[in-house]
């Protein structure tokens, strides 16, 4: 009985450490996606910085990935950035990539 307790917790931990994973490389890829829309925005340098840390705050509105889309959505638009749709959806899936490569690489 007491392998089936260790078997269990030591699920737990993987679990647990594969949620926190997922969520650090949720941080990262939406940091990414704030530079990367920065870009597109004309900002750098610290202008850049501030902004991506508005697009990582913007994943704290609701659950999943729309609440950044239209974070970023929004700013492009009032900046009349010619971004479609297609093109910053592309940007978070390869960003997600990118950032889940870091994370797992630190």
């Amino acid at each position: 009985m007491a392998s089936m307790d260790d078997r269990e917790k030591g699920f737990e931990r993987k679990f647990a450490l594969d949620e926190e994973q997922r969520f650090r490389a949720m941080a990262r890829r939406n940091k990414l996606l704030g530079l990367w829309a920065a870009e597109k925005l004309g900002k750098s340098g610290a202008d850049a910085e501030a902004y991506a840390k508005e697009v990582v705050a913007a994943d704290f509105a609701e659950a999943g990935d729309e609440d950044v889309f239209r974070k970023v959505r929004g700013d492009l638009d009032k900046a009349a950035a010619k971004v479609s749709d297609s093109d910053i959806r592309a940007a978070m899936n390869e960003l997600m990539a990118k950032a889940a490569e870091q994370i797992a690489n630190s």
